[in-house]
């Protein structure tokens, strides 16, 4: 049978984690394609999917290249136009999670999916989710572990941005979506677990995502807002690595982020300022009914 969507998940040195992402993807309860991007294992992770999912098609790089790298390459890869993303320390908890996701593309402007996740390591707090069942409601952005991806969109819009490595690149995708016209829709569905692997380099996460917060801001924030979006952003970062325990990091990524602004110039189209005023008050309420956003911007 012909695969409606493909389910991505990238990974490195989390081979046990993997295993159980992977049984329950091929549990699903339509024809998918499954794409494992190895980002240079050493681990064995790679040889483990080819022996335990024969299923399963898996691309290993020699060296790590990044998430956002693997991201887009997995895009290239991938034969069908949606892209269901869940990260490799995460699992589907019933069959039916990938179908219901693609049934929410119900309008040509929503070009990404957030499903509905719990953190299960931290609390029992659904996240991700639509304020009802009935209604088309929009977000500002999805997360990286339980979203889908219209993949079409997503290669016109030139994918992800290499340069941020890892973090943020959801939250810029979900800005310039939305300047072009596309977006982000949340769902009822059952939820995908996330296990948060302890396997994560805490310190050098919170620097990439204080650095990418800045660009974001360089990229996309108009002119007449960007000085105290700016000052806003690096605040709000500092204040996180303060309560995480690494405000060192938190303020080196800062620190970047300024100082590289100048070398992705060209980079820059920024939102409109009724397009900013609109993503901010989504960003403030959540989420939105699409058709209350398309009157405000009209």
């Amino acid at each position: 049978m012909t695969p409606e969507a493909t389910i991505v998940i990238t990974t490195r040195n989390r081979r046990d984690d993997l295993r159980v992402s992977l049984t329950s993807a091929l549990k699903q309860d339509l024809p998918l394609e499954i794409l494992v991007i190895d980002d240079g294992s050493t681990d064995g992770t790679a040889d483990m999917v080819r022996a335990e999912f024969p299923s399963v098609r898996v691309e290993r790089s020699d060296k790590p290249l990044g998430l956002i790298v693997q991201r887009n390459r997995a895009a290239e890869m991938a034969s069908t136009n949606f892209i269901v993303s869940i990260d490799d320390d995460a699992e589907f908890t019933s069959p039916s999670i990938v179908s219901t996701a693609l049934k929410a593309f119900s309008d040509p402007r929503i070009a990404a999916v957030g499903i509905p996740f719990i953190d299960v390591k931290l609390n029992s707090n659904l996240q991700q989710h639509s304020p009802e069942p009935n209604g088309v409601y929009i977000s500002h952005w999805y997360i990286g572990t339980a979203h889908v991806l219209r993949r079409d969109v997503f290669r016109k819009l030139g994918g992800y941005r290499g340069f941020f490595f890892v973090q943020q690149e959801e939250r810029e995708y979900s800005m310039r979506m939305f300047r072009e016209g596309y977006f982000v829709r949340v769902i009822t569905c059952d939820p995908i677990h996330h296990y948060l692997s302890p396997k994560r380099p805490r310190g050098l996460n919170m620097m990439y995502s204080a650095r990418n917060q800045c660009l974001i801001c360089w990229l996309l924030i108009p002119a007449t807002r960007l000085p105290v979006e700016f000052a806003r952003v690096i605040w709000q970062q500092l204040r996180i690595g303060f309560r995480r325990g690494l405000f060192l990091w938190a303020a080196w990524g800062a620190i970047r982020g300024g100082l590289e602004a100048m070398r992705y110039l060209p980079f820059r189209k920024s939102m409109t300022r009724k397009q900013f005023s609109e993503y901010h008050r989504i960003t403030r309420m959540g989420s939105v009914p699409l058709d209350e956003l398309l009157r405000r911007l009209a």
